[in-house]
């Protein structure tokens, strides 16, 4: 017997969560696998979502019709905006979540979703299919050509040992073209599909170190995920291993709170999502710092010789931006402190989590050390901190719609294309749930660009760039960072998720009316006039220099520290004009950040369009790069390996020149 849907997703993280959320809301019927129905989403490090830059991601997950927001919101324990001192690019917001909560509300909405099924096993093999690849320039049975100048997921691209430095192409495109068929578990169940979504976060292979103890497992308490792996290399797929960490977790009761610096949430706490029906979190609780010591560190340090880190027994590539407290005392050998920040897990939990504290020392070695700390004199460790090894697969073998490029109809998200990160992983699970659907429906996929959304830099730099370490998302990373923000995610993709059908119509319309109020305070802003005298004592108060003249209101608002909501209380027509538009919290910050940063704003939107030629200047799938010589050897093999779709692609592959991307614009430019 034969189990039959149209989209399988393996693995319930946020990847997976996502990625079946959003096909089956869209109409695809699908199955979700997963091995544990106690865990959907489950956070298996710190209980936070957001940052800087990844708050960013999570309000572009909600403002395209994700669920990531909306949860978060719902289970926040405290909420804090970073960078307010920086520019409105820099802005991030970040929440706290009660970690079982967060999980428990995730189930409730996918067991509550129409077209998903659920189905508790693992996933041990995939299945495929053959059919014949058509010749040098034909298209796959089923066309789908990209959006916004990006490859398409169903075009026919050939494996790696293919496409080769030093193997001409010819050959290769007459080669069978595998294609998903379905999924086999471990007990024995078989179901077929036309798409799989694949996300195993840390479970391929996974292996957990303590010390000189190692053991197989995804997490702590949890399995390891075998044969996926297989079938994949089997399939021809690159493979690698990389390594992440989690710290020890604390129990509350043996914690001495009056020694520590408590770190409250913001006074007026905002939200992630964009919905009028979610509201901020109500009652907060408070995070703390913690700091180590010379004596912290020289117990550390004692157990150098015995950390799988430093002995060879590691092999796997860690996050270099989120070290481990051993990694930690090595770089930065002359510090004589370092900070910690300890972190509730819940509302109804003793368990923290002590962030910066990662350690894979034996335990006894973490339990002396964390004792010395000041106010863990009598401290109670519920589980000592350890690292874990896994399977990821290089991201350059995907297109990017996510789906790969040897197989058809199979899409990679998440940790296994080699991120980090509870935000980064949902972004691709959404973008391949959407994707994965669209295929199957015969359209185009929805590709972002990279001054559209901090997914879209995401998804192109994993797919140009490949990953030599967990990747994780910086606002350094994105070119386009005041067009970005976090305040206009739903300014700059609403409309998109409408389109895509993950936005809701009464969503739509609330987006429309914010747009309005927007778009009339800044109109308003730029006819009425202001008086000196009406506003000096205002600007006074703030240290900013008064008029000597009148002005625009427009032109008031452009200077540092003034806010609509200040200007409001001194300015009786401006407040009468807010009154009768009901304008809102949102509708002010928005209308003023956009005044603020005007210039900026179109300084980026005129670059931006200016590289749009590139991205439009296609290059077809079946070049030959070893054919121009004029390009240098490393370009050619740095090409001919990623297969960039476009010259604007193909500029950001490391190894190609500014010299070899005019040599391609000479050959396809026009």
């Amino acid at each position: 017997m034969v189990l039959d849907y149209d989209i399988i997703v393996i693995g319930a993280g946020h990847a997976g969560c996502e990625a079946a959320s959003a096909a089956a809301r869209l109409g695809s019927r699908t199955l979700l696998l997963t091995m544990d129905m106690l865990k959907f989403a489950e956070m298996s490090c710190n209980p936070a979502v957001g940052g800087v830059a990844k708050g960013q991601i999570v309000r572009e997950i909600d403002a395209l019709g994700g669920q990531m927001g909306r949860i978060t919101d719902l289970t926040t324990l405290q909420f804090r905006m970073l960078n307010r001192s920086k520019g409105a690019a820099m802005w991030s917001p970040r929440a706290q979540c009660d970690k079982r909560a967060f999980s428990e509300e995730w189930r409730r909405t996918l067991e509550n979703t129409p077209n998903l099924y659920i189905w508790q096993d693992a996933a041990v093999e995939l299945l495929f299919g053959e059919e014949p690849a058509p010749r040098a320039g034909e298209r796959c049975a089923t066309p789908a050509t990209a959006t916004n100048g990006a490859d398409a997921g169903s075009e026919c691209i050939s494996s790696p040992a293919e496409t080769a430095a030093d193997s001409p192409r010819e050959t290769a495109d007459r080669q069978p073209h595998r294609h998903i068929r379905g999924v086999r578990t471990r007990m024995g169940v078989e179901f077929s599909c036309r798409a799989v979504v694949l996300t195993s976060g840390t479970f391929l292979g996974g292996l957990m170190h303590c010390g000189a103890a190692h053991a197989e497992g995804g997490r702590a308490g949890d399995a390891a995920s075998h044969g996926i792996t297989e079938s994949l290399v089997a399939a021809g797929f690159e493979t690698g291993r990389m390594k992440t960490g989690t710290p020890a977790r604390l129990d509350a009761r043996t914690i001495d709170f009056s020694r520590l610096e408590p770190q409250p949430g913001d006074e007026k706490p905002e939200k992630f999502s964009f919905a009028p029906e979610i509201h901020p979190v109500g009652e907060q609780m408070p995070c703390y710092l913690v700091y180590t010591s010379p004596e912290v560190h020289e117990i550390l340090r004692s157990g150098f010789d015995r950390s799988p880190l430093f002995n060879g027994t590691i092999h796997g590539i860690g996050p270099r931006y989120c070290p481990s407290i051993e990694d930690k005392l090595r770089t930065f050998a002359d510090k004589e402190q370092h900070q910690l920040f300890l972190e509730p897990e819940g509302r109804t939990t003793n368990e923290y989590y002590l962030n910066g504290f990662s350690s894979s020392l034996p335990w006894e070695v973490q339990w002396e050390a964390l004792h010395r700390i000041a106010g863990f004199e009598h401290l109670h460790i519920y589980r000592p901190g350890y690292a874990i090894e896994y399977d990821y697969f290089p991201p350059t073998q995907l297109h990017h719609s996510l789906e790969t490029k040897l197989v058809s109809g199979l899409f990679f998200a998440g940790q296994v294309n080699g991120t980090t990160g509870y935000e980064e992983a949902a972004a691709q699970g959404l973008m391949a749930g959407i994707n994965a659907h669209r295929r199957l429906k015969g359209e185009e996929p929805v590709v972002l660009q990279r001054d559209e959304a901090y997914i879209g830099v995401l998804i192109d730099d994993l797919v140009t760039k490949g990953v030599d370490e967990p990747y994780r998302m910086f606002t350094s990373r994105a070119e386009y960072r005041i067009l970005l923000r976090q305040d206009n995610a739903d300014m700059r993709l609403t409309p998109k998720g409408y389109e895509i059908g993950l936005v809701t119509p009464e969503r739509a319309a609330h987006f429309e009316q914010k747009k309005s109020l927007v778009e009339s305070l800044i109109s308003f802003a730029r006819r009425l006039s202001v008086k000196a005298a009406e506003i000096d004592d205002y600007l006074k108060s703030l240290n900013s220099e008064p008029m000597n003249q009148g002005r625009k209101l427009y032109e008031v608002v452009m200077r540092n520290d003034v806010t609509f909501r200040g200007l409001r209380e001194v300015l009786p027509k401006l407040r009468r004009f807010m009154e009768e538009e009901g304008m809102t919290d949102e509708a002010m910050e928005e209308a003023e950040i956009q005044i603020k940063y005007k210039g900026y704003i179109e300084r980026e939107k005129f670059i931006a369009e200016k590289l749009h030629r590139l991205e439009n200047i296609r290059i077809p799938a079946d070049f030959n790069f070893f054919s121009m010589n004029s390009l240098t050897i490393e370009a050619r093999q740095k090409l001919s390996k990623i297969r960039p779709a476009t010259i604007g692609q193909a500029s950001r592959i490391p190894g190609v020149s500014p010299a070899d991307v005019n040599v391609l614009l000479v050959k396809f430019g026009r």
